[in-house]
């Protein structure tokens, strides 16, 4: 098999000491990030010469983070013990946090509860939103393209309740909703794309149909604008770890609805959301706000962190993260126009802002990837492995895609335009496959 060719340097794209300070599109990302507003936000977070563009999986560590940890481990568990309980306020954690989370989620406080996995709160939120549903229901809509755990999930509680799971293209759900669907489960951001669906048209259309919303925010919380009370949205989770910056793992978060918080009956009662907890009574009564999405005791570990971690957003508008992350990704296309061969890749992420989350996805072009694959398979996850080897850090998607996330509290512009540089160098060097020519590996 042929091996994509390499440069001396690892981190380092050929030529770019002598280049780079005559490329044009790096003096404009030295510009742009001259007058960025949120550029001092870097300083937050603990990075290195690597342009790390992979926050929409793992976000950066926030600086604050180490020695919270360390103050949580040596004084509040070495010392006070259990009594951190209490005079730590580890106890009512999960509300605390889940206040912290809710304004970058457009949520009041009292609406969010931090804890679990995702996989659990979807669980909760689809076997919780069936409950509320008609009798009459018998179906839930299931975003055709999701993330495979939400389908897994919805699946076997459609199964567990007697639904019926009909997947749904998101741009087909307010066509395809009826009187029958309980509700919908769909992904705010497709996280393979990188395309912003439409929230408030969605919920609208499920709502006039009496079906409930639930939206699976891993992919948007934290890069833009969600607006869950403005657009009444029902139920929603997320996780905490991509760019919310939470750490590998860190606990998942569940919205419900203030008005809804009365009905919503968890599938997962336990003794945490129940309205005394203490009294360890055997006749489960649930709490009568948001803690009836709590079930067991919280990671207090990687919950403070994730308090910590959400420092970094301490005087930050949502809006204006969103204003960097368009025009961050405005900015990278622009350059991987400029600087990638015409044909080698080609861009799943929607121009259209309205459309657009905050990552960009490229499939590599199909002409390329006979020479590096047996039978001609493509050469996308390769190409990664080589970016990262130069220092620019992305991730992989089979068959053919290269996802790009940008976190706009630390993402500059010169990280931009030279992950397009580097890309440029890559998928230069690679020969092009004339049209008739042999797919098999060589």
């Amino acid at each position: 098999m042929s091996e994509i060719p390499k440069t001396p340097e690892a981190g380092e794209p050929a030529g770019a000491g002598e280049l780079s300070g005559e490329r044009e599109l790096a003096l404009r990302a030295r510009q742009l990030d001259a007058e960025d507003a949120l550029a001092a936000l870097r300083d937050r977070f603990v990075l290195d010469g690597e342009v790390y563009l992979d926050g929409n999986s793992l976000g950066a560590l926030p600086r604050a983070v180490p020695d919270r940890i360390a103050d949580v481990i040596a004084r509040e568990w070495g010392e006070l013990r259990i009594r951190s309980w209490t005079e730590s306020g580890w106890w009512t954690a999960p509300e605390r946090v889940g206040d912290k989370i809710a304004p970058l989620i457009g949520a009041a406080p009292g609406r969010v509860v931090v804890g679990d996995s995702t996989s659990v709160n979807i669980f909760k939120a689809v076997v919780g939103g069936i409950r509320m549903a008609g009798k009459g229901c018998t179906e839930i809509l299931v975003d055709a393209t999701t993330f495979p755990t939400d389908g897994y999930i919805a699946r076997s509680a459609a199964r567990m309740t007697g639904l019926a799971v009909r997947p749904v293209e998101p741009a087909r759900i307010a066509d395809e909703v009826t009187e029958r669907t309980a509700l919908a489960l769909v992904n705010h951001v497709d996280y393979r794309t990188g395309e912003l669906n439409d929230l408030p048209g969605i919920t609208a259309a499920l709502h006039s149909a009496g079906a409930l919303a639930v939206w699976d925010l891993c992919h948007s919380a934290g890069a833009l604008p969600v607006g869950l009370d403005a657009h009444h949205v029902d139920l929603a989770v997320g996780c905490t770890y991509k760019y919310l910056n939470g750490g590998p793992g860190s606990p998942a978060y569940l919205y419900v609805r203030e008005s809804l918080q009365e009905r919503f009956e968890s599938p997962l009662p336990g003794w945490n959301s129940h309205t005394d907890p203490f009294a360890m009574d055997p006749a489960y009564a649930p709490a009568d706000d948001i803690r009836r999405g709590r079930v067991g005791t919280p990671d207090i570990l990687s919950l403070l962190a994730l308090e910590a971690a959400l420092e970094a957003w301490d005087g930050v508008a949502i809006e204006d993260v969103r204003t960097k992350s368009l025009a961050l990704t405005d900015f990278f296309l622009e350059c991987v126009t400029a600087y990638v061969p015409a044909g080698r890749v080609r861009s799943l992420t929607p121009n259209d802002h309205r459309r657009r989350g905050s990552q960009v996805s490229l499939a590599c072009s199909p002409t390329l990837s006979a020479p590096f694959g047996q039978g001609g398979a493509p050469l996308a996850g390769e190409v990664m492995e080589e970016l990262i080897r130069r220092g620019v850090i992305g991730d992989f998607r089979p068959p053919d895609v290269l996802r790009f996330g940008f976190t706009p509290l630390y993402t500059s512009f010169a990280d931009a335009e030279r992950a397009a540089w580097v890309l440029g160098e890559v998928l230069g060097a690679l020969p092009e496959v004339q049209p008739g020519a042999s797919g098999a590996g060589g």
